[in-house]
């Protein structure tokens, strides 16, 4: 269902990402006693009564300051007001107003989105009333007393948002394949994810750690629909100071938690990095389906073995995601670019992908037929009784066998690259899980004194 957009708006430090987490009872929004510290615009979901919608955070909004990233920040408030269905303005009723507060006024008057204005940190509900009652001269309606924190007077506010709302049977159905975009900083994250949307929907900048929270994007392909996250980039701890950026760096983390497929960038001219091996080892552990982009393909000199070479470069150094379709792009003339989303369909795809137990045996039978499971000093051989998918998402196969540790890492391996030859899982990891006679022995015995008792 393609639910309601809510943006909030408002001049710097008066509590919008606060509020943010409030709504959406994450504290996923980075908080931090800094102006300028949100600066794209961030998407979380949210409900309130019986409605599901999206809020929108956004940079403090300044129209008297051009200086740093200002511009861009007002950029990005204007599209996330385009695109919404009702508007928070926020502003400090500690504070008081402010000429910008008046000067945001002015512009959202101007505008056809329904405006609510909430006057936050009213801390005390007594005071409330006063503290709002000089907003009422903004000519916006009626200012809501709250307190982020304290949660005091949101439930109000948020009647008020809703009542802007389109009726839910009007509401389209959806369904969205997630994406995040990952990589160290400067990789050109941001600006694949502008080229991707068609838009200027992330800050891009030179400066390494301009993207700060996770920033989400709905974008529609043939009717098919893509959730893209672009994340901070991943540095080594022992450069991260706590505050901003350590909280950034675990929203990026909780991004490829949450996503289908995971974009992996990497920057042509640098190379693969350390930090680039344990962000990938995190991407597999969490068994996340990934495609591999090599960003600024453009700027490195080629001839006709670099891409082979560069290849062999990447199964070295990861190897641990060599199931992973590699992709040569840049984001800078959009080389490639326009194919990336056809290779996340099919890692999405191959990523929720069921095989039955019939097809998974023919594999299995043919694998052993070929090259039999190794033999002991002593004589034995290991056996696969049969195999069996218990879950997708990763795809994962339980393997019955006479005892697992008859079956070393090699034969291992040639089983997993049977079941890709024969079946596919491109760009997902396949979970291999070799179960031996003695522990279904163990599991068989304890269910029958189950059923005794």
């Amino acid at each position: 269902m393609k639910l309601p957009i809510v943006a909030i708006i408002g001049r710097p430090n008066v509590g919008k990402s606060t509020l943010v987490n409030r709504i959406s009872e994450t504290s996923e929004a980075i908080v931090h006693d800094e102006p300028g510290v949100t600066r794209d615009r961030t998407y979380k979901p949210a409900s309130w009564q019986d409605r599901d919608f999206q809020i929108v955070d956004t940079g403090g909004l300044l129209f008297d300051d051009d200086t740093e990233f200002l511009p861009l920040i007002r950029e990005q408030v204007f599209l996330a007001l385009a695109e919404a269905s009702a508007a928070i303005f926020v502003v400090d009723g500690q504070t008081g107003l402010t000429a910008a507060d008046e000067e945001i006024a002015n512009w959202l008057r101007q505008q056809s989105v329904p405006v609510v204005m909430a006057v936050n940190k009213c801390e005390s509900p007594e005071g409330g009333l006063a503290q709002a009652a000089e907003f009422w001269n903004l000519g916006l309606g009626e200012p809501y007393p709250l307190s982020a924190i304290h949660r005091n007077g949101v439930g109000d506010l948020l009647d008020g948002v809703i009542s802007y709302f389109s009726p839910i049977e009007l509401l389209p159905e959806i369904e969205e394949i997630k994406v995040a975009i990952v990589g160290r900083p400067n990789v050109g994250k941001s600006s694949l994810l502008n080229a991707l949307v068609g838009e200027t929907r992330a800050i891009v900048s030179p400066i390494s750690g301009t993207t700060r929270d996770a920033i989400d994007m709905v974008v529609e392909r043939n009717g098919q629909t893509y959730r893209l996250g672009d994340t901070a980039g991943i540095r080594k701890k022992k450069k991260i100071d706590y505050g901003t950026e350590f909280f950034s760096i675990n929203r990026a983390f909780k991004a490829i938690r949450r996503a289908d497929v995971v974009l992996m960038v990497f920057d042509a001219l640098d190379g693969i990095t350390d930090q680039d091996q344990k962000l990938a080892g995190r991407i597999a552990e969490e068994g996340r389906a990934c495609v591999m982009l090599v960003n600024k393909w453009d700027a490195i000199e080629k001839d006709s073995h670099t891409i082979y070479e560069y290849n062999e470069h990447l199964d070295e150094r990861l190897y641990y995601l060599s199931w992973a379709e590699k992709l040569f792009v840049s984001a800078l003339t959009g080389k490639r670019v326009d194919t990336i989303l056809d290779r996340v369909d099919v890692a999405a795809a191959e990523h929720k992908r069921r095989v039955s137990t019939a097809v998974i045996n023919e594999v299995i039978e043919e694998a052993v037929r070929w090259k039999s499971p190794p033999t002991s000093r002593q004589g034995k051989q290991g056996k696969i009784y049969y195999g069996t998918q218990v879950k997708s998402a990763p795809p994962t196969i339980v393997l019955f066998v006479n005892d697992p540790q008859r079956f070393n890492d090699n034969y291992r391996r040639y089983i997993e690259r049977q079941f890709r030859e024969q079946l596919g899982f491109t760009g997902t990891p396949l979970r291999l899980l070799w179960r031996g006679k003695k522990v279904r022995e163990v599991e068989r015995s304890g269910a029958n004194r189950a059923v005794r008792v």
